[in-house]
């Protein structure tokens, strides 16, 4: 069995093999020649006080004793099984078909967007000609919106499924192994439309299908049972399973939904701007004044606060990236954010966002449980109107926000298809706009020099999640009224990033694996 130890080190002690390697020894009481391997279970940054330290678990194996692999991915020959249609190709849809797979079952995969290499001449295009392809973005296409927009995988809870062994099907398929011990595991945009690409041919090569570039455009249901799903160009599939896994963006689904009276609920969600500050101002006030250097990452922060009975709060912070177009329709400005997996770009952003709640929404009560689409809606199409009607997103400097004054000048930023000086603090919502100011003068307080005109806001940050639920029974999984339809992931209401949306497909798997053996 090996010896498991907890080490509290330097950077660069950290970085050394040889110095782990002779502190773990020293530690388990084992000479450097008795130890066959290391394997690091945890690492995190303490940078807490201006002596920066790395604390590591980990294992020491010696002797004839090896660190464990991976527990391998086992698929099955599924092309003459039982079908299970997945409407979406994000995190839920794909670990979905690839658990209905080792479970013996086909899963046929529909996807409205294109493949991962398609997607990226369409996301250049709304840089370069300001073209918004509707079907092909940032938000929709193979791998969902997280392919082309960072790849962070924070989530560690355990209370609804296996997330280890979402990481593990990652690095199976070509990720990084450190995300099994990063306190803050990161695939990066770079890699993850390899990984996509890999995930995907192991779903057809064990005879799962996978049609890309079809678009759903309504549901079979007959009586309270689904029966499939058609598709733009009136093409049907049919199956009593079907498991939606849209994401949050995909609001002509909901749509689909309201006419086939399947019931769906109001949730809360959050909307605000992506703040962006130089890296090296992140790195000093974080670090302490300590130079980076090679052996810590871009810093980051996590920043939240209740202003006026609100959580305001940072969201999706990417150090070293960049804040990227995600709107799904031509005359509407959403921001997101990314990083390459190497966090090397000299800009720092985060979402700071605002909680919005249903009863904020009454004056969009006639929409009903649509409300919150219909606010975030307005908010970017007030985004696309205050950028000069283009992709180019209005902006203001940070503390010009704050103390609502019109920038003169902007600072250079990340955003490829521009930015234009416009008042934020002037058509922002008034309660939205007020709570941002208070949370960004805390944060200011509790970062000093983090409230600069050297950092600029951009608009809008909106879809941080899905205002809507839909709702399904606890246990097996179905949607409340309409048996065989499990809907699963972010669009669903359930799940938010890429881990728990992972392992949100895997369950909804599972759930109808089990009613197809108990049938």
């Amino acid at each position: 069995m090996p010896k498991q130890v907890q080490l509290n080190l330097s950077p660069t002690a950290a970085a050394d093999e040889k110095a782990v390697l002779k502190i773990s020894g020293t530690l388990t009481m084992l000479a450097p020649s008795d130890i066959s391997s290391i394997r690091v279970i945890k690492r995190s940054v303490d940078a807490r006080k201006k002596n920066i330290r790395i604390n590591l678990t980990v294992d020491v194996f010696s002797g004839n004793e090896t660190p464990p692999l991976l527990n391998p991915y086992v698929p099955t020959d599924v092309s003459r099984q039982k079908e299970v249609i997945i409407v979406g190709a994000g995190p839920a849809g794909l670990f979905a078909a690839l658990r209905l797979i080792e479970l013996g079952i086909r899963p046929v995969i529909i996807e409205r967007g294109r493949d991962v290499s398609s997607r990226k001449k369409d996301i250049a295009k709304i840089s370069r000609e300001q073209v918004v392809d509707p079907d092909s973005n940032y938000c929709f296409g193979e791998g969902g919106a997280g392919t082309y927009s960072d790849g962070k995988l924070y989530t560690r809870s355990k209370k609804k499924g296996d997330n280890s062994r979402v990481l593990e099907l990652l690095c199976l398929h070509g990720a990084n192994e450190n995300i099994l011990y990063e306190a803050h595991p990161h695939l990066g945009t770079d890699k993850l439309p390899g990984i996509i690409s890999g995930i995907r041919k192991t779903i057809l090569d064990a005879g799962g299908i996978f049609l890309l570039e079809k678009k759903v455009s309504d549901l079979i249901i007959e009586g309270d049972k689904v029966k499939g799903v058609v598709t733009i160009g009136n093409e049907i599939f049919t199956s009593p399973y079907v498991i939606l896994a849209t994401g949050h963006s995909a609001r002509d689904i909901y749509e689909i939904c309201t006419r086939h009276n399947v019931t769906l609920e109001m949730k809360s969600f959050a909307v605000g701007v992506r703040v962006e500050h130089p890296q090296d101002l992140i790195d000093q006030i974080q670090y302490h004044g300590n130079p980076r250097g090679e052996y810590l990452p871009a810093a980051s922060y996590n920043l939240v606060r209740q202003i006026e009975g609100r959580g305001v709060y940072s969201f999706c912070m990417c150090p070293g990236g960049f804040i990227v177009p995600s709107a799904t329709s031509q005359e509407e400005i959403v921001v997101n954010g990314m990083s390459p997996s190497g966090r090397n770009s000299p800009y720092a952003n985060s979402g700071i966002v605002v909680e919005i709640r249903p009863e904020d929404l009454q004056k969009y009560s006639g929409y009903k449980e649509l409300a919150g689409i219909e606010f975030q809606k307005y908010l970017e199409r007030e985004a696309w109107k205050n950028g000069g009607h283009s992709q180019r997103a209005p902006a203001q400097r940070l503390a010009d926000f704050v103390a609502g004054t019109a920038s003169g000048s902007l600072p250079e930023v990340s955003y490829f298809p521009g930015v234009t000086s416009s008042p934020l603090h002037s058509w922002l919502p008034g309660t939205i706009g007020r709570k941002l100011r208070g949370g960004f003068r805390l944060f200011g307080s509790l970062m000093k020099g983090y409230l600069t005109n050297e950092a600029v806001v951009v608009a809008v940050e909106s879809r941080t999640s899905s205002p809507v639920r839909i709702p399904r029974d606890p246990i097996t999984l179905e949607h409340v009224k309409i048996t065989g339809l499990y809907p699963c992931g972010e669009g669903s209401g359930y799940a938010g990033g890429i881990v728990s949306s992972a392992v949100d497909g895997m369950r909804a798997a599972e759930a109808i694996a089990a009613k197809i053996k108990s049938a």
